[in-house]
């Protein structure tokens, strides 16, 4: 990890002077010096991904709800939807509003690499760059630390081959968490910086970071929501240590505008997850009993049968969770000794502070901080909180290795390499997940081309709507009798219920007005003649969001308690009652009040975050211009 140029002997970032001139940037560095590390990085999560390159994707625990969410991402596009809410094909093609409670960039980001490399490709031009990422801004952490490129080189790729990285990347294919890795150490390079000591509060508060702040948080939310918990919780607890170490309240300040700024400039997607948790079942996320978090503490074990598969899983990520926790606080004790930790206690302290409250999350007597915290027991997992232990991790452990002498420098380097192709190969034989049939990207396609679709997520169900009875293969639109007629009985072995045309509960079936072959995903249309008054059971899951009109009259909107809602099924679906004769039935997603303000609180936190900007600038000296993140 050496990189030309570097002072043998000396581990602090070089203070000497020097001149700009040919193949030298401004500060004087050797161009190559500059980009080797960055590319190093790059080049390692390459080799990171190579499970992915030889094997194909890895089905983990959340790849098929992801590859879903891109394809009906990108289908909502090419009907002009740039920000969808529903999601088509999930509950066998009956749908959900994924898109409503799930964060965007994930999604979207999926979406976007599917118009660019096959599906199959997706998937590892994701983990590629969320892993570089994740080791560039560890390297830029690293250096803020105080280490020279070669250990903070080091350090990124420490972090971005963590077991933990590795496992989410593989075992539990969560994108959106893997995202983590490279917010989590933007966040704490922006609150560890420090500004004149002597400058008052605001001008020492607004430093430069403040605006780049506001942006790494509004991104973890963005990216998955138990991620933008943990940044919210982590951002305070630094900004309080910080605060008192420095006996300022600077930190302070600066986390809670950035905080309040970010939040605000996501508000058009929490505001309508918030307000619109009442219209689905958003409490399975935390009730099932493998998704409490009394039963995932370290190396618990349990009698329940249900639980067998979630306590290997549990047994394999404390391993890693010991494992990493271990090299984090021997690294903070053998970089101290060696004098390696900088003098500046502000910037060791709270990276070897995260490690133990860590720790302290994972053991059973954290319980009542989990239970007392708003939001906290929607992480689900207590190892989730190893997404903020990556960076430090790296940090310390580079610190803690890197040698004085050339010879021992060239000896890590050759070991650390060794280490990190023996954990990619262990990732391989443990984490990497095989793909039954129909979880291959080419079946899904197959599924969702056929109009099959794919299997629901339980809290995105309507209220008291049962996902396991949803069938396959029902028509768009089935004219029955009675409003709670059953359309497949429910199979006795647990697979999905099919509709036979043959069982006559159908009186009659009609299909969804197709513009060039295809449904728009948030209006839908039927125009038929009935033969007889009923209702119109259609292939499309009730939403609130939903407004029916009969006829061009509105007959049901759930978002308006004026209105009669419509009877209510078992399987969740809409049963819209019709008269005898013509039927122009229009369904349409409508824009919600939550919505609306949901956008307006983000224009105006993009308002005052320019304000914030032009702010930091102005107070930024000609002679100490606003810093810069350094990869």
């Amino acid at each position: 990890m050496n990189t030309p140029g570097s002072d043998p002997t000396n581990d602090r970032v070089p203070q000497v002077p020097r001149t700009w001139g040919p193949g030298r940037d401004f500060n004087g560095r050797n161009v190559v010096q500059r980009f080797l590390g960055p590319l190093i990085i790059c080049f390692a999560a390459f080799i990171a991904t190579t499970p992915d390159l030889i094997w194909g994707n890895s089905c983990g625990h959340d790849f098929d709800f992801h590859l879903a969410s891109w394809i009906d991402a990108q289908a909502a596009w090419r009907h002009g939807l740039f920000y969808p809410h529903w999601a088509p094909s999930p509950n066998w093609g009956a749908g959900e509003p994924r898109f409503v409670f799930y964060p965007p960039l994930t999604w979207m980001l999926g979406a976007a690499f599917g118009t660019i490399f096959p599906w199959k490709g997706v998937q590892l031009a994701i983990l590629c760059s969320f892993l570089a990422l994740t080791g560039l801004a560890t390297r830029a952490l690293a250096r803020q630390f105080g280490l020279s490129d070669g250990p903070a080189t080091l350090a990124g790729c420490a972090a971005l081959f963590s077991g933990y990285s590795m496992f989410t990347a593989y075992e539990r294919s969560a994108f959106g968490e893997l995202a983590g890795g490279f917010w989590i150490p933007l966040l704490l390079l922006l609150i560890l910086r420090d500004g004149n000591s002597q400058a008052p509060v605001f001008r020492r508060a607004l430093n430069g970071s403040g605006f780049l702040l506001a942006l790494v948080v509004a991104g973890a939310w963005l990216s998955n929501a138990p991620l933008g918990v943990m940044a919210s919780y982590l951002l305070a607890a630094i900004a309080l240590v910080l605060a008192l170490i420095r006996r300022s309240w600077s930190p302070i300040l600066r986390a809670t505008i950035a905080a309040a700024l970010g939040i605000g400039l996501f508000a058009l997607y929490l505001v309508p997850a918030a307000v619109e948790q009442r219209w689905v079942q958003i409490r399975q996320a935390v009730d099932d009993p493998g998704l409490a978090i009394e039963n995932s503490f370290l190396f618990a074990r349990h009698a329940n049968p249900n639980l067998e598969l979630h306590d290997v899983e549990l047994m394999r990520v404390s391993i890693i969770a010991v494992i990493m926790l271990a090299i984090t606080l021997l690294g903070v004790f053998i970089a101290g000794r060696r004098g390696k930790l900088p003098k500046d206690r502000t910037l060791w302290i709270p990276l070897a502070l995260i490690p133990v409250a860590i720790l302290f999350l994972q053991l059973p007597v954290s319980l009542p901080i989990w239970n007392a915290l708003p939001k906290l027991r929607f992480l689900q997992f207590p190892w989730r909180w190893l997404v903020a232990l990556e960076a430090p991790t790296g940090i310390f452990f580079a610190a803690a290795l890197w040698p004085t002498r050339l010879l021992f420098r060239n000896l890590v380097v050759a070991g650390c390499t060794l280490l990190f192709l023996g954990t990619t190969a262990a990732s391989l034989q443990i984490f990497h997940q095989g793909c039954d049939a129909e979880d291959r990207v080419s079946g899904m396609l197959s599924a969702y081309r056929s109009g099959q679709g794919f299997e629901g997520v339980d809290e995105y169900a309507p209220p008291r709507a049962d996902n396991s009875i949803v069938p396959i293969g029902v028509p768009d639109a089935c004219l029955v009798a009675n409003a709670t007629t059953v359309l497949a009985p429910a199979s006795q072995d647990g697979t999905v219920p099919e509709w036979d045309p043959a069982n006559g509960h159908c009186d009659a079936t009609y299909s969804w007005f197709r513009n060039e072959g295809s449904v728009d995903p948030e209006h839908r249309k039927i125009v038929a003649d009935i033969p007889h008054a009923g209702f119109l059971i259609l292939h499309l899951r009730d939403y609130a969001a939903w407004q029916v009109r009969v006829n061009d009259r509105l007959l049901a909107f759930g978002a308006n308690p004026t209105l009669t809602p419509l009877p209510q099924r078992d399987d969740g679906m809409m049963a819209v009652p019709v008269p005898q004769g013509h039927v122009d039935l229009a369904i349409d997603w409508t824009t919600t009040r939550d919505v609306i303000i949901g956008r307006w609180l983000s224009l105006l936190s993009l308002l005052l975050l320019a304000a914030l900007y032009i702010a930091e600038r102005r107070a930024s000296s000609p002679s100490a211009p606003p810093p810069k993140v350094s990869l």
